[in-house]
């Protein structure tokens, strides 16, 4: 699930029960239908993000996976073809609809506005936000709605017409929710309480600790102790009584919050609000309610979680993104409004936000891999505890025909950056370092399997199970700049070629001499005419120019290991069958060979002196690159009805175990 959470300077596992041992591959075995309706049509599906078929294969083999080998055994395993291009929000908007990005219009993380060339989230957008920008400037409620931006039916509202009751947790690509399943609660592309993917704060006391140089995903603000106590503030949103001004630039909400140390040990208690805590260093607090006060009637609540790295001889002091509290939320993420609010009851708070696992405190250095795995460890536990409950009510229902989906990011998020650790040929490959968090890939799996066997053990006889990924993985060694290599070859031209420090967003981007230029993760778009604000190339040029441009593109060689770059490039028009919103997308859709991704300068439209480089980041696994090479898994306890071969007709093939055929319904026109 690769993200724009990765941008340089932007931006206790389930045990398997007793049970199974002796029940070996009979799916009902123990398991009693106590309170539920019986007979009907029931179906879990487990959506587990960036499982990679090569890898579950090799698992499963050396018995690390020993559930996953039992369904095997009785039903089917193959590799699930992913989406073009193999990202996240366009492959989990492939399988919702039944359609490709030409009918669904999500192509990238990213969409450009044509009028401004500027990149805006292309998930969920503002109404009010005109003219859109970069996320993290919409207003908070009361100055307009959020729009879900993907088009065409949820499969599981042709469920619902049909009187199945559907539970759809943590479905990527479903923000704000749809309202059309009995149950929904939202995930990747469900933004923190700022607006974004995910902004945290940092507070020490070392002064320039980092070099005074911008910090991507986050903000670090200095923090001294004064007789014991340090005083700081968490920032919230743009206040938006503030004024009517653009609200990227409108003065942000505040909360003062108190750290009192020990004088002798490593504590610190801090104080929020109303809340009291005591922290040990090392030590991360509970989910912590907070408030922010717009005017004295009027606030907007979320929570945060702390993480004390420090009290001496320097204070450090993380504080999480804050999340939308799902107790009270500032914006709807669940169906019904309240059904977040009984999950948390149920089994805790929660992170809200779409990709909890911290990835930018990791790469830029704020985060030890060690604090890293940490916080992510919390995330995944928090959806592993409420998957329990989820089951059970699933289990319980009075619904005889039902389906549950169900989400988990930890494995994707985590490979990214953890992937290094299983190649020991990757640039950035430490064995000072990755020798020791060598299992960390393995034991993912693991928890995985283990979800697997407490799936098993608890589900009616007679429920179908469907186990599916969006994507596979890869080791990102090399890096490939879309825009210089459009630069170098005359397709694009800087305004100042000798500039030092490239400003991203095409600020250096001279648009009366380009004809071509990369925006997003694998979308290159021709400066056209009468479509982009500055466009030079005529309609008629357009054709002789995608031509001219894919046959070169498939010509480039990496010079360091004399390879392809680029394997694979997509006609839009080719590529597509559905056609309700290709004009959101690019014109060519770029396949980078395996291995090989597009570099996080490139995405945002910032220009570098080199084309390739190696990778040297944490950022270390991905999977933006030629769909053929990196597909998802799909393991069934059972074949198929109408069989699946992709994420574009698996919906389709679960429908027909209901007895609907009709799926997709085209109507994103």
């Amino acid at each position: 699930m690769t993200a724009p959470a990765n941008l340089s300077k932007t931006g206790a596992a389930l045990a398997v029960a007793a049970l199974a041992l002796l029940c070996g591959v009979q799916l009902g075995c123990g398991s009693a239908d106590a309170g539920g309706a019986t007979g009907g049509t029931r179906v879990i599906v487990l959506g587990f993000d960036g499982m990679d078929y090569t890898l579950t294969k090799e698992f499963m083999a050396s018995g690390v996976m020993p559930n996953f080998s039992r369904l095997a055994r009785e039903g089917q395993f193959t590799p699930l073809e992913t989406s073009v291009p193999p990202l996240s929000p366009v492959a989990w908007s492939n399988f919702i609809t039944g359609m490709d990005s030409g009918g669904h219009g999500i192509f990238d993380f990213l969409h450009r506005d044509p009028d401004t060339i500027i990149p805006y989230n292309s998930i969920s957008t503002a109404e009010s936000a005109e003219p859109r920008k970069l996320w993290g400037c919409w207003q908070i409620p009361g100055s307009g709605s959020l729009e879900l931006s993907r088009k065409g039916t949820p499969f599981w509202e042709m469920l619902e017409d049909r009187g199945v009751e559907t539970s759809i947790l943590r479905m990527p690509a479903n923000f704000p929710p749809t309202g059309t399943a009995t149950h929904e609660l939202t995930g990747m592309g469900t933004p923190d309480l700022l607006g974004g993917y995910g902004e945290f704060s940092f507070y020490t006391s070392e002064l320039f600790a980092f070099g005074g140089q911008e910090v991507g995903g986050g903000e670090v603000h200095e923090a001294w102790p004064e007789d014991g106590v340090v005083r700081a503030k968490l920032f919230g949103p743009p206040n938006p009584f503030w004024s009517d001004k653009d609200p990227c630039r409108e003065k942000k909400l505040e909360l003062e919050f108190e750290a009192f140390l020990d004088d002798e040990e490593d504590v610190a208690k801090l104080v929020v609000g109303d809340e009291k805590l005591i922290l040990q260093v090392g030590e991360w607090s509970e989910w912590v309610p907070v408030a922010f006060e717009m005017i004295p009637t009027q606030s907007i609540t979320g929570m945060v979680r702390f993480y004390l790295r420090q009290v001496r001889p320097e204070f450090e002091l993380y504080a999480s993104p804050i999340n939308f509290d799902p107790m009270a939320p500032a914006l709807p993420v669940s169906t019904p409004d309240d059904y977040a609010a009984d999950l948390a009851e149920a089994s805790g708070r929660f992170f809200t936000q779409g990709m909890p696992e911290d990835t930018k405190a990791l790469t830029e250095e704020v985060f030890t891999p060690e604090d890293f795995l940490a916080q992510a460890e919390i995330a995944g536990r928090e959806i592993r505890d409420q998957f329990r409950y989820v089951i059970d009510q699933f289990q319980n229902s009075r619904s005889a025909d039902r389906l549950l989906f169900y989400y988990f990011g930890n494995l994707d998020q985590i490979s990214h950056v953890m992937f290094r650790t299983i190649d020991p040929e990757h640039p950035a490959y430490d064995p000072a370092i990755d020798k020791e968090l060598g299992g960390v890939i393995e034991r993912l799996y693991r928890e995985a399997d283990e979800v697997v066997g407490y799936t098993l053990d608890n589900m009616a006889e007679g429920t179908r199970l469907v186990i599916m990924s969006d994507h596979g993985f890869a080791s990102f060694r090399r890096t490939f700049n879309l825009n210089s290599w459009l630069r170098d070859n005359g397709y694009l031209k800087a305004k100042n070629p000798e500039i030092r420090k490239e400003p991203s967003l095409f600020f250096n981007v001279d648009w009366s001499g380009t004809r071509a230029y990369g925006a997003g993760f694998n979308g290159l778009y021709v400066n056209l005419r009468d479509r982009e604000k500055n466009g030079i190339v005529s309609e008629g040029e357009r054709e002789a120019l995608l031509d001219e441009i894919a046959a070169k593109l498939l010509q480039v060689v990496d010079p360091l290991t004399g390879e392809p770059a680029i394997t694979k490039v997509y006609r839009s028009e080719e590529v597509y069958q559905d056609r309700g919103q290709m004009e959101i997308g690019p014109d060519l859709v770029i396949g980078f060979a395996h291995g090989t991704r597009i570099s996080s300068p490139s995405i945002l439209g910032e220009l570098s002196a080199e084309i390739f480089e190696d990778n040297i980041d944490f950022w270390s696994g991905d999977h933006g690159m030629d769909h053929t090479t990196v597909p998802g898994i799909l393991l069934t306890d059972r074949p198929f009805k109408k069989p699946a071969t992709s994420l574009k007709n698996l919906a389709a093939s679960i429908l027909a175990e209901y007895g609907i055929d009709e799926f997709p319904v085209r109507d994103a026109g």
